[in-house]
């Protein structure tokens, strides 16, 4: 028989919950539908959002032209066949589960049917595309991330499973539990709830269904909490340099055995908690995350528990995550973004008065490097955390003195 999650996966986009960004009544990709003007798109996020649920509702609406290509098992030759395709239809569907696993000549052997329109890419993947995905194919798609399930909607969607399936639960404490196990997975909640769909029903209680569901998906440690709570938490006690805290929810986290995530949000936190405060943290850290992903469990507690001590103890400064924040924002602002003359190329062969830093004392000349518009915006406040940064400032401020006075 069929698992419960894939008899109940939605056939509408009003079945789909969570994601009325993009297949709500407002939705982009349901207003693409309506004005028939399908574009190619990535989906991202984590593993049982929806993300595949959305792609067949696509395919169930264009049958004949619709395909499926998996980046992890099919082949290139597999991928010809499809666009082959093309002869027949004036637009090829393409749906590439895991494409983050496309090998670059196969990305490449798609870009000039996406150039043309020809094909139309519906890309799936759990991981951030903008490290994962060639640059060339993901100038050519939009990016749209999936929305983190809220707790109310799944445990909603489990009561009208529970319902549909004639599964009798009296105990809300049960929906929440497999909500919070199930780590808001909308596959993953479904087939627990039909595990405990096998109980019983006279003593079908909180009790049976823990013991049921056995070991806790990797969201969960042992007390029940789910991961991301942790997840903060370890960050939170790195920014706040305390040690053993840190240590504490390393340990807690590592019982989900997810070092993918962790090494992650690691990495992040030497850029955007410790940065300028001590900048040779980051190749350590990552180093240390390379040599966990390598050696994996349980051998990875080692360099994790190195790169935890390196950035809890380490001066904390913000500095350079503020500033491209605070450059990004100005972007949504800027009316003119205009490249001053003289530092561009063309225009320096040209002719333009570029003035080469490196032929002038200390390295430094005064000369105009912003857009008009932003010529006296400053992003990068250094902080006075470590001496590192300090010099940085003292420098900096002579510097930007001086351009300032142009």
């Amino acid at each position: 028989m069929q698992p419960l999650a894939y008899r109940l996966r939605p056939k509408t986009f009003e079945d789909v919950i969570g994601q009325d960004h993009l297949v709500g009544k407002d939705g982009i990709i349901t207003k693409m539908l309506n004005k028939n003007s399908l574009f190619s798109f990535i989906l991202y996020g984590p593993a049982g959002s929806g993300k595949t649920t959305i792609a067949y509702i696509i395919k169930e609406m264009f049958k004949n032209q619709t395909f499926t290509f998996n980046a992890s098992t099919d082949s290139k030759a597999n991928l010809k066949d499809i666009i082959l395709a093309r002869n027949y239809y004036e637009h090829v569907i393409l749906i590439i589960d895991e494409i983050h696993r496309m090998k670059k000549d196969i990305q490449d052997y798609l870009l000039p049917f996406l150039e043309d329109g020809s094909l139309i890419i519906i890309g799936l993947t759990t991981e951030n595309p903008y490290r994962v995905i060639n640059p060339a194919i993901r100038s050519r798609l939009h990016i749209y991330k999936m929305h983190e399930l809220d707790e109310t909607d799944l445990i909603n969607l489990l009561k009208k499973a529970s319902l549909k399936e004639n599964i009798i639960i009296n105990d809300d404490e049960i929906y929440k539990y497999i909500a919070s196990a199930s780590s808001l997975e909308i596959r993953t909640a479904l087939n627990m709830l039909e595990v405990v769909s096998l109980i019983d029903e006279n003593t079908r209680d909180l009790t049976h269904v823990k013991d049921v569901i056995g070991v806790k998906t990797i969201a969960i440690d042992g007390k029940g909490e789910n991961y991301y709570d942790i997840l903060s938490a370890l960050i939170k006690s790195i920014r706040g340099s305390d040690v053993d805290a840190s240590l504490h929810y390393l340990a807690r986290f590592l019982v989900c055995e997810d070092l993918l995530m962790l090494t992650r949000r690691l990495e992040i936190s030497a850029y955007e908690d410790i940065g300028m405060g001590n900048p040779q943290v980051g190749p350590r850290v990552i180093a240390a995350c390379k040599a966990a992903l390598d050696v994996g469990l349980p051998e990875a507690r080692i360099p994790l528990a190195f790169a935890v001590v390196d950035l809890a103890s380490s001066p904390k400064s913000n500095s350079t995550y503020l500033a491209i924040g605070k450059a990004i924002a100005d972007l949504d602002n800027l009316k003119s973004k205009q490249i001053p003359p003289h530092i561009l190329n063309k225009e320096i062969k040209g002719g333009a008065n570029y003035l080469y830093p490196h032929d002038f004392p200390n390295d430094f000349v005064k000369q105009q490097y912003l857009p008009d518009e932003l010529k006296n915006h400053t992003y990068y406040l250094p902080k006075e955390n470590s001496k590192y940064e300090k010099a940085l400032k003292d420098y900096l401020t002579k510097i930007n003195n001086e351009l300032k006075n142009l």
